[in-house]
């Protein structure tokens, strides 16, 4: 069975929000090895509606390497209850009303395992089913003091922490669900 694994930026003060303001300066190398190993065995992408439909207006233009040919090309899923379609290709849009039926069946499929980009409503919603099986937590030297919080007030989870790598000033923490 395939594991549904988020990879999301968060503050040191834990948000989330417009990270392409804040992480990208502190990035090297080694993290971006990593990063493309990452998407590299990965099957699929998930996305909340928000971080969707900003991935697939920036995404699609940009220029080829590996990286963003591997995106553009593997199948992505939102969960939605706003929109039904994307001209994104190879984009599957799943009604927010089947969450839990079409996302247990995708953990069924063959293939890599499925990664979110970014947290919200939709990995608290994934985590609540049962359905959760990773955070990779990409923690930066950055304090922002507001914006949109990693799990929503109010949500309560075990978490195992697996790893924890430094990759120059930004540390990686790998937690799996209990």
């Amino acid at each position: 069975m395939r594991k549904i694994i988020a990879s999301t930026f968060s503050t040191l003060d834990g948000f989330i929000d417009e990270p392409h303001t804040w992480s990208m300066e502190h990035n090297n190398e080694e993290w971006a090895a990593y990063s493309s190993g990452q998407l590299a065995d990965a099957g699929a992408l998930l996305m909340g509606r928000v971080t969707f439909e900003g991935m697939a207006q920036a995404w699609p233009a940009m220029p080829g390497d590996p990286f963003v040919d591997k995106v553009n090309s593997m199948p992505k899923y939102t969960v939605s209850s706003t929109i039904d379609k994307s001209d994104w290709a190879n984009s599957t849009v799943i009604p927010a009303a089947d969450l839990v039926p079409a996302i247990t069946k995708l953990k069924e499929e063959p293939g890599g395992d499925i990664i979110v980009w970014g947290c919200g409503r939709l990995t608290d919603a994934l985590l609540e089913a049962g359905l959760m099986d990773e955070y990779k937590i990409w923690v930066y030297p950055v304090v922002r003091g507001h914006g949109q919080r990693f799990w929503r007030e109010g949500l309560s989870a075990k978490l195992s922490l697996t790893e924890a790598r430094a990759f120059g000033q930004v540390v990686l923490l790998d937690y799996r669900t209990t």
